[in-house]
């Protein structure tokens, strides 16, 4: 994707309205994402982590050639970005040191332009190199794992065990796709539950936690649970495989529901090519910047029953969960899930577009669909 900026611009504008219309979507109160708790406040915040990656990546090409978009798959930058982009994050204040100050490199390319009349390119992308370091310094960005993080702490009164609400942030290398999954977790740890819980089964209010807490919220088990979500949060695992898998590697961990927020793919007519029948549509809408189709996808599943813990005098089995899977749907009997939604974002005249096309009914089937019009989402067309 280098030379013809064109195209790329158009890709970083469709984007950036992309994020505006789902920022749109997530602010409004009756927002159906509301109805499931944290999510859409989760959803908002690794939104905002995307937003820094694509400033910064827009940054960078500004001085680097090299830049490339899953055309065929996710429609999102290639994941070498973002492995990039986590390893420049690493180096940028050594770089930064290397780097003239900006005032330094302004009062440079005045004087070449005066003493050579020519354009000083070289000094041109060492300003745009030093900005990409101070943007990649400064800002959130989508790292290939973006830590747990626990936000909320309650008390299950019938189990009397603390009852946390962990998310993490995953960019898939393989689907080329961002993920965030969020977990409701209950903590049977016999030191977490004197501390926390009182005896009348309710939050410990004398012990202050002051939310949120980088990581899960017992110190004990923290690293081996980031150490457990970079290793299982593959797009190609079901969540029913991650939940019974947590529930398996952590004995006094028990989750209670886990979800997994999948944003995309998404479609440009100016450079993805992953569905034809999207991209023929799309090319027809007339104004570039409306040229784009945004999806997501919502899975959920849940433990409908808990197996008692079993000890005998050789031992025993610590409690297990039943998660529920909803084998009447075919669709999340694959998944692996209790279940889904499926939601598409697209601008008011790529949508006149599919609706003229006669093809809005195949290619919105599944779809919960949303419009946007003008600074509004019209929602579940």
């Amino acid at each position: 994707m280098a030379g013809d900026r064109g195209p790329v611009d158009r890709y970083f504008r469709a984007i950036e309205a992309a994020f505006d219309g789902l920022d749109t979507y997530l602010d409004e109160e009756d927002s159906p994402l509301y109805q499931h708790g944290v999510v859409g406040a989760v959803v908002a915040e690794y939104l905002q982590r995307l937003r820094g990656s694509f400033n910064s990546w827009e940054h960078r090409l500004s001085f680097a050639d090299k830049f490339r978009v899953s055309q065929t798959e996710s429609g999102f930058p290639a994941y070498q970005n973002v492995l990039d982009l986590e390893n420049d994050r690493r180096d940028a204040k050594s770089r930064l040191a290397e780097l003239p100050l900006g005032d330094e490199i302004r009062k440079d390319m005045v004087d070449y332009i005066l003493r050579k009349q020519a354009f000083p390119k070289a000094l041109i992308n060492m300003m745009a190199e030093r900005r990409y370091y101070e943007a990649v310094d400064n800002g959130l960005h989508f790292s290939p794992l973006c830590l747990p993080k626990t936000v909320r702490l309650s008390v299950n009164p019938k189990t009397r065990r603390p009852y946390y609400i962990v998310h993490w942030g995953y960019f898939d290398g393989a689907a080329n796709l961002p993920l965030i999954y969020m977990a409701a977790i209950e903590d049977s740890s016999e030191d977490i539950v004197r501390t926390l819980v009182t005896r009348d089964s309710k939050l410990n209010t004398d012990v202050d936690v002051p939310l949120p807490v980088g990581g899960l919220l017992n110190p004990q088990l923290a690293r081996e649970f980031d150490a457990f979500c970079d290793k299982n949060s593959s797009y190609s695992l079901t969540l029913s495989t991650i939940a019974t898998s947590l529930d398996k590697d952590f004995d006094h961990l028990h989750p209670k529901q886990l979800r997994r927020f999948v944003l995309g793919p998404f479609y440009h007519a100016d450079i993805t090519d992953h569905n034809q029948r999207v991209d023929e549509i799309l090319k027809t809408v007339h104004r570039p910047e409306n040229r784009w189709l945004l999806t997501w996808t919502l899975q959920e599943i849940y433990s409908f029953n808990e197996k008692p813990a079993k000890w005998g005098l050789w031992g025993g089995d610590p409690a297990r969960e039943e998660f529920y899977i909803n084998t009447d749907d075919l669709d999340c009997a694959r998944m692996g899930v209790s279940a889904f939604e499926k939601h598409a974002l697209v601008p008011h005249e790529a949508y006149q577009a599919v609706f003229a096309s006669g093809k809005r009914e195949a290619l919105f089937e599944d779809y919960k669909t949303h419009v946007i019009s003008g600074k509004q989402v019209l929602r579940d067309f």
